[in-house]
């Protein structure tokens, strides 16, 4: 009797301890609100502290510090807990990393992964047990706590929202080839540590009016190539649209018109690696970014963008060995590629067949200029098959070369390499190579500045065979590594998100010693006496250009530029491939 009447008491006890309790509120400003508010940084962080302390399924890492000197952090969510890297690997489980608030206006996947890692966690959806979920929550924190709510003129809420800009005004998914921010760093290291399968980059867009709630970006498949590219373009894209659409949403590609109306059909976006989807797909990741759209309310484009990451999620967990494989066999593949697209152009031959679903578009006077302007009439909704052109030819094919020589002084290119996770070794003596260097014959600069540089373009090269002395502690990086691809994009001098066209090597684009006329006239005089060769080209060349034979100028530094008095080094290429 003793002990049933100990039990009774030990169970009041327990009753009242839990009724004292207070019960964890993990409700959302944006539920709070009723769809009408996005999380405030603090307001997020407070969130996931809350949920990480009432969930072992979840954990929160720390990325890295960000410009405005905040830390980035990532939320990883497990069924079981495992956060060991070897643990995944060991059990073979799919890595998602869904990336939100790039662009702080659009904060649709702020709120969306907030209500999704809470409802994994208390098991209102289900996350997979083969499936290991990383979300960065608030990746443009400069730009998240520069809150407004008046620079998304075109968008239909939240109440108030973040900035493009990062707190240094960059764009930050223009910035995964040139690095100049701290964020891209964070973000490059974070991702070849999880080395993710899926990559979603959550956004919202503007442009033409339509009906879809969403559209969806996918890496195109011509790029992304291999198995990779053929699974992302016949079955992984396919089974997400079949997914959203049995959800109640009818998905298309992202609407690449801005300065048409979509109603005849668009050209797929070119997503070069300066993108973020660009970037991840260097890698043999399948990379996504859906685009919500800005003139549906805020609490549609919110749940839409939950209801994609749930598919995204379901289809990944159904087909993670297939998906696994394909990247598997596309990095084996890497090791023995030889050719490979430094660029890519659309080919309006062959086109897919879109259901696409539009308003009827027309011109009206302006009332502000008195001129035609458009509109986009929602009395007269459309549904047809328009053409969408998502096949690209390669361009400017180039070689992949055994390993690349970086001299030391090139530190900055190096910190960008590390940050993408390539392995690099240092010559550990002088050493004199054959190499093939490139010069630069030609480019042309943006007159402008774009996201802090004034880009080269058109760049045209010579390459030749050279042997170069190199010293001890100079920068040897071989290709038979997974960043393979990364590497080519990056170094090669003609590749359009290389990091010569970012500016990165300005400073051999500059001739820093000439001549003095009157003296080096005696000099170019005994140079042509000597050298039959090249007074006969000078005298070819005046016969040809009657513009040259008038300049004394223009005939002395010809000389010059020809003779052994030219510098070397100017508009040499200083990174060299080992063949």
């Amino acid at each position: 009797m003793k002990s049933y009447f100990l039990c009774f008491i030990s169970a009041l006890l327990a009753l009242q301890v839990a009724a004292q309790t207070p019960t964890v509120d993990l409700s959302t400003p944006f539920e709070r609100s009723k769809g009408k508010q996005t999380a405030t940084y603090e307001e997020m962080m407070a969130f996931y502290k809350k949920l990480a302390t009432t969930s072992k399924s979840i954990n929160m890492i720390d990325m890295g510090i960000t410009d405005i000197g905040y830390p980035l952090r990532a939320v990883l969510y497990t069924r079981d807990g495992k956060f060991n890297k070897e643990d995944w690997k060991k059990d073979n489980r799919l890595i998602i990393l869904v990336n939100n608030d790039i662009h702080p206006g659009e904060p649709d996947g702020v709120d969306a992964s907030m209500m999704l890692l809470r409802d994994a966690t208390t098991g209102k959806i289900n996350v997979p047990a083969n499936i290991v979920l990383a979300v960065i929550p608030m990746y443009n924190l400069g730009g998240a706590l520069n809150r407004n709510s008046t620079s998304r003129a075109n968008q239909d809420g939240p109440e108030s929202y973040g900035f493009r800009g990062n707190s240094r005004n960059l764009d930050l998914n223009r910035d995964f080839t040139k690095c100049d921010a701290a964020e891209t760093f964070a973000f490059e290291e974070t991702f070849a540590r999880l080395n993710p399968d899926i990559f979603i980059d959550n956004h919202v867009s503007d442009g033409a009016d339509y009906q879809h709630i969403m559209t969806l970006l996918a890496s195109q498949h011509d790029k992304l190539g291999g198995e990779c590219g053929n699974y992302m373009y016949h079955t992984l894209t396919p089974l997400i649209y079949k997914d959203m659409k049995a959800k109640g949403y009818d998905l298309v590609p992202y609407v690449n018109d801005f300065s048409n109306t979509p109603e005849h059909g668009w050209r797929a976006y070119y997503e070069s690696p300066r993108y973020s989807s660009g970037y991840a797909a260097l890698f043999s990741t399948f990379a996504y970014v859906p685009e919500t759209h800005m003139l549906k309310p805020f609490k549609d484009r919110v749940k839409a963008t939950y209801t994609l990451m749930e598919s995204f999620i379901k289809i990944g967990s159904e087909h993670a060995t297939e998906i696994k494989q394909a990247r598997a066999n596309d990095r084996k593949l890497l090791m023995t590629k030889k050719a490979f697209a430094l660029d890519w152009k659309v080919d309006t031959t062959v086109c897919d067949s879109v259901l696409f679903k539009g308003y009827e578009s027309g011109y009206k006077e302006s009332k502000v200029s008195g001129l035609p302007r458009l509109y986009y009439d929602h009395s007269k909704p459309f549904t047809r098959n328009v053409p969408f052109y998502d096949h690209f030819m390669p361009a400017n094919v180039v070689t992949a070369p055994q390993a690349y020589i970086i001299p030391k002084t090139w530190v900055p290119i190096i910190t960008c390499l590390r940050s993408s996770g390539v392995h690099i070794v240092r010559l550990e003596e002088d050493t004199t190579l054959s190499v093939t260097a490139y010069h630069i014959d030609n480019y042309e600069t943006t007159p402008r500045p774009y996201e802090k540089h004034y880009l080269h373009k058109n760049i045209q090269v010579t390459p030749s065979t050279v042997s170069l002395h190199f010293t001890q502690g100079d920068y040897l990086v071989w290709l038979d590594q997974p960043a393979k691809r990364y590497l080519i994009e990056t170094l090669e001098p003609t590749a359009p998100d290389g990091f010569l066209a970012w500016n990165f090597f300005d400073g051999i684009l500059q001739q820093k010693e000439y001549f003095s006329d009157y003296v080096f006239e005696d000099v170019a005089a005994q140079i042509l006496e000597k050298d039959a060769a090249l007074k006969t080209q000078l005298q070819e060349k005046r016969t040809q250009d009657p513009e040259f034979a008038k300049s004394a100028a223009a005939q002395l530094d010809f000389v010059y530029r020809h003779s052994k008095y030219f510098e070397q080094s100017v508009n040499r290429y200083p990174v060299y491939r080992v063949e």
